[in-house]
C-alpha cells in the first residue's frame, strides 16, 4: 500500500490517508479480506499521530470500506458492487460539474461537449 502525504495541501492528514486508501480499495489495488498495515505501523511510516491514522481507518470502516477482527488488525471489506458504484457515479457527478463550469467559460455549446465526450469514448474503445 502506498500513501503519500502533502503538507502542503489544505486537506486535513486523516482526509488524505482515508482518500487514497479509498480510492486504492475502489480501484481494486487493495483486495478483499487483505490485512491493512496497523494504525501505529502506517503512523510510524507517514510519520504522524497514530491518532491521525485512527480517524482515517475509523471513516474508512463507517463506510464499510474495511472491517476490524480485535487484537487481529483491519482488513479490506469484500466489495459492495452497488457502493463502489455509487462511488464511481458521485465521481463522475463531479467530473461533470467542473465540465459544465469550464464549457460555460469557453462558451461551448452543449452539441460541442458532447461531441468531445463521444470523441475520448471512442478513443477508449
Amino acid at each position: 500500500m502506498n500513501i503519500l502525504i502533502d503538507n502542503k495541501s489544505g486537506e486535513p492528514i486523516y482526509n488524505q490517508i482515508y482518500t487514497q486508501i479509498k480510492n486504492q480499495i475502489i480501484g481494486g489495488e487493495l483486495a478483499a479480506d487483505e490485512m491493512l498495515p496497523s494504525i501505529r505501523g502506517l503512523a510510524k511510516d507517514l510519520r504522524i499521530s497514530f491518532i491521525t491514522t485512527k480517524r482515517a481507518y475509523d471513516e474508512l470502516e463507517k463506510e464499510g470500506f474495511i472491517y476490524t477482527l480485535p487484537a487481529k488488525g483491519c482488513y479490506v471489506a469484500p466489495k459492495n458492487v452497488e457502493l463502489l458504484r455509487e462511488e464511481n457515479l458521485k465521481k463522475i457527478e463531479d467530473h461533470i460539474a467542473q465540465i459544465a463550469q469550464l464549457a460555460a467559460s469557453c462558451k461551448l455549446s452543449r452539441e460541442d461537449i458532447m461531441e468531445m465526450v463521444a470523441f475520448v469514448m471512442e478513443e477508449q474503445a
